[in-house]
């Protein structure tokens, strides 16, 4: 048997040298999106219960009044799935008011891009679900960190503390049944959430985490702990997800979480998208550039003084402004609560296919005239149109995520010749090859990012904020570059399923253009995102891009954050 051994050991080790390394290699490229969010819509317990119910209202609809669809919406920032940051609690520091510290000012917009994310540290808490009497929570311990600890590693800056008990994936359900995800634990007709105490969160800023997730409609126990929770780690300059789902999906460390949403200006708390990248190299990439600090966020600023909602052209054919709008009093910051009402496509923001095409039942001769003109002269030179039902909730997270390809397109401002105002200048394919002669050529999963300098230039308080979109509208100055239905063709050829721009709108000033362009995005499959800024901080960066907007049903655009991650 001697003879044996050896040989059978010899040949298996040469089998195994064979097969592992690609089963290694499969497990490390296979990458996976998990999105965490629960669904916004007016019948499921979305908003907090004593707060004004979310909306979703039609403002336009494909048809005789218009080609595209849009949106208005109605929501605080504790909509869904929510970002809580330092001043949901904490006054400022120089206010006079009881809780005032340094991170009194830290609102949605001032957070740094970098805290949004982190690696994914989930602490098994399901032996805490229903387990106290009705309107009652039980308490996440700093013992239950430390045994976490013990059995797994220490925590540590970068981390994303993630309180699984399960509780939104048993009871965020649609209304009446969705009442005891809410309701039924406020009116003590069923136990609460289980969630940390205040020294949890004490030992968790002991250990420099910064970034936490809750599967609880709230960061905080009931039925009079929610307050002091709060303030025991915003204190510190946290921040943190509420109502988060599928957290059990994940694996206990590994994975790259990450909760971004629209940039409020002075928001005290946000509505948002929480999802996880699985699977490495890209995971661990990711984490390791949050550790490092290594984020930039590429999102406008939502404010009412700033041109962040589409004007329209001439008088009367803008659509829903931007607005806060507030109601009630917040008692720990003695002023009101505040909430938005938006169009769909405010800001940074996502542009899904349904904007621009219509259902598959629809009768092309309920356009105007005009945009019945326009489609046929479309479809001799592109062939057909096409259909959609894709709405923002329904365009997968890893299509608007990806390895970043900064195109630098600046040297198409100033081309336009005055008397083709209103107007664009048009990024032609040659743009696109000559990048491509240097940088090497596009490939599917990247997310192309046009760098017209347009927003970092124009986008600023009114008045001058009217050269962003108004002026350029009314052909009192040239429009921001924007794509042709060539240019598109050509990155879907490409495989380019998003393509991004710092201008206003991919589709330009001209409105026949603009809508070319916006059916040969859709038409090819693609997404866009508008409105970005300071895509110079990605030049000469090896990044990686995040967009995700919040996830509401049925919506025909959708607002959000943009932020990248480097090497």
């Amino acid at each position: 048997m001697r003879w044996f051994c050896p040989s059978v050991a010899f040949w298996f080790s040469i089998v195994l040298g064979c097969i592992l390394p690609q089963f290694a290699q499969s497990q490390t490229s296979q990458v996976r999106f998990l999105d965490l969010s629960l669904m916004v819509a007016p019948d499921y317990p979305c908003t907090w219960p004593t707060f004004p119910r979310f909306q979703l209202n039609r403002e336009e609809r494909i048809g005789p009044s218009g080609p595209y669809n849009s949106d208005i919406l109605i929501l605080d920032g504790n909509t869904g799935t929510q970002l809580d940051v330092p001043p949901h609690s904490v006054t400022p520091f120089d206010s006079g008011l009881a809780n005032a510290g340094k991170f009194g000012n830290a609102y949605t917009d001032k957070i740094e891009a970098w805290q949004f994310g982190g690696e994914a540290c989930v602490i098994d808490c399901r032996d805490l679900l229903d387990t106290t009497p009705n309107g009652r929570s039980d308490f996440v311990t700093a013992t239950k960190i430390k045994l976490w600890e013990k059995k797994n590693r220490s925590l540590g800056p970068g981390d994303v503390v993630l309180f699984y008990s399960g509780y939104g994936d048993k009871y965020y359900k649609p209304l009446p049944e969705g009442r005891r995800f809410l309701i039924d634990p406020l009116e003590k007709r069923s136990p609460g959430w289980p969630d940390p105490d205040p020294e949890c969160m004490e030992y968790l800023a002991s250990k420099k985490v910064m970034t936490l997730g809750t599967d609880s409609p709230s960061m905080g126990p009931l039925p009079d702990l929610a307050e002091p929770v709060h303030f025991a780690g915003l204190k510190h300059g946290m921040i943190w997800t509420e109502s988060a789902i599928g957290l059990g999906d994940l694996p206990t460390t590994g994975a790259f979480y990450c909760m971004i949403g629209p940039k409020h200006a002075g928001g005290a708390y946000g509505e948002g998208r929480a999802f996880a990248i699985l699977g490495n190299p890209l995971a661990k990439r990711l984490v390791e550039a949050a550790r490092k600090k290594n984020a930039v966020d590429l999102s406008v600023t939502l404010a009412e003084n700033f041109p962040v909602s589409w004007p329209g052209k001439g008088v009367g054919n803008q659509r829903q402004a931007y607005s806060k709008i507030l109601f009630g009093f917040n008692p720990n910051l003695k002023k009101p609560f505040e909430m938005y009402m938006m169009e769909s496509q405010t800001g940074t923001h996502l542009v899904p296919p349904s904007y621009s095409l219509p259902p598959k039942d629809f009768n092309n001769n309920l356009y105007s005239p005009e945009v019945t003109s326009w489609l046929k002269e479309y479809e001799g030179l592109y062939g057909p149109r096409g259909n959609s039902d894709i709405t923002t909730e329904k365009v997968p997270l890893s299509q608007t995520c990806g390895q970043v390809r900064l195109i630098d397109v600046r040297n198409r401002i100033g081309t336009l010749a005055k008397a083709n105002w209103p107007g664009s200048p048009e990024i032609r394919t040659m743009d696109i090859e000559e990048y491509e002669k240097i940088s090497g050529p596009l490939k599917g999963g990247d997310i192309v990012l046009f760098q017209t300098g347009f927003t970092d230039n124009y986008f600023k308080p009114f008045p001058g904020g009217k050269a962003f979109m108004e002026d350029p509208l009314n052909g009192l100055s040239e429009g921001w570059p924007c794509l042709n239905p060539e240019t598109v063709s050509y990155l879907a050829g490409k495989g380019i399923k998003c393509v991004g721009t710092d201008g206003t709108t991919l589709g330009g000033v001209d409105s026949k253009r603009a809508l070319w362009t916006n059916w040969a995005i859709a038409g090819k499959g693609m997404v866009g995102i508008e409105s970005l800024t300071n895509l110079k901080a990605l030049e000469k960066r090896n990044a990686y891009f995040l967009f995700a907007p919040i996830k509401v049903r049925d919506c025909h655009g959708g607002p959000g954050r943009a932020i990248a991650l480097f090497d």
